[in-house]
């Protein structure tokens, strides 16, 4: 009986948590005032053909950047890397890596790390607009730590610790996020998925370093002082994702299986998002899909904010590995400017 009441409370904060959050979500007056913003992005193929509404049935590692819930549904050990070519065309590629493994018949634990190449960036100065000076390259990690529990057979949460860090030669910003999920599975043979996940909510954030200090002397003065400056705080992307699911069986079977999903993200400094997709799954072998999201003025170049303006689309092809299975996904963005969003997977899932 506690139990089920700690349940009933449990979802119910999250609830309100969530809904308080929303009353603040898609203020145009707050665009842009967000830093960290690539912890918007989501870096894993599956979900990326999916156009990211897979809130409310994600499963695996995957599910720790858009419900962590769905990590609850691994049943042993993952091992997920994707690579990504971010919009063809800026040089920028995107480095993901996740573990996930059981602990037991409850519990899961999941660690993740996703970095941003940026490549080499020359060094300019006032003084020597034309570079010459070297070299830098910027830094941006990600890194989460992720647990998972099926409070039933219908309830699954989760929790993930995300640090944060971004650097270049002289300065540098660190910080902490939090991420929360819960999804609900009912219906006959677990058609129906239900999820609400509260994503980025964390510290703020400054930089900091040598490269904000400069040195000069005073007026009448030979003593040569340094001048520190400081850096104005910044605020991380928080959102929420509420999405559901409808599986439909083909022919009347298992074996041919079509998802449909729906989301809504309620985003703090950006437009509110609506997502639909679906996805097509023959025996677990092989599987395609796509989705598209929606927000104010996408369809207008002259109001577009988002460069992901039209649909998402990918597949999978999952093959038998010892005793677990080897999968293979790929997933295209299609983005305006630049010449779309590559997403390469590899996962071994024991």
């Amino acid at each position: 009986m506690k139990s089920t009441i700690i349940k009933r409370i449990s979802l119910a904060s999250l609830v309100l948590v969530c809904a308080a959050m929303a009353a603040h979500a898609g203020n145009p007056d707050r665009r842009g005032q967000a830093g960290a913003t690539e912890l918007l992005i989501q870096p894993w193929a599956q979900s990326g053909g999916w156009a990211g509404i897979n809130s409310a049935n994600v499963r695996g590692i995957e599910a720790e950047r858009m419900n962590v819930a769905g990590l609850a549904f691994l049943k042993k050990t993952e091992l997920n890397f994707t690579r990504t070519t971010w919009m063809s065309g800026t040089d920028l590629y995107i480095n993901a890596f996740g573990v996930g493994q059981r602990l037991n018949e409850s519990s899961v634990l999941g660690l993740t790390v996703m970095s941003i190449d940026a490549g080499e960036i020359e060094i300019t100065q006032v003084n020597n607009p034309d570079g010459g000076l070297g070299v830098f390259k910027p830094s941006f990690v990600n890194l989460g730590v992720s647990y998972a529990r099926s409070f039933s057979e219908r309830i699954h949460g989760g929790i993930t610790l995300r640090i944060i860090s971004q650097s270049i030669t002289d300065v540098s910003s660190q910080g902490a996020a939090f991420d929360a999920g819960i999804q609900y599975v009912t219906g006959e043979k677990d058609r129906i998925k239900f999820g609400i996940a509260l994503r980025n909510v964390g510290t703020p954030m400054a930089f900091g370093g040598d490269g904000l200090s400069a040195r000069g002397t005073m007026q009448g003065s030979s003593v040569a002082l340094t001048l520190a400056q400081r850096s104005q705080l910044f605020e991380l992307p928080s959102l929420m994702n509420i999405g559901g699911s409808y599986d439909f069986f083909l022919a009347g079977s298992e074996d041919y299986k079509l998802t449909v999903a729906g989301n809504f993200t309620s985003n703090s400094f950006t437009s509110d998002q609506y997502g639909l997709g679906g996805e097509f799954n023959w025996k677990g072998y092989f599987a395609v899909r796509a989705g598209y999201n929606y927000e104010d003025g996408l369809n207008d170049a002259a109001l577009r904010l988002n460069a992901n303006n039209f649909i998402s689309a990918g597949f999978t092809v999952n093959a038998p590995f010892g005793k677990g299975r080897f999968a293979l996904d790929y997933a295209y963005r299609s983005t305006q400017p630049f010449n779309g969003t590559h997403m390469y997977g590899v996962r071994i899932l024991l």
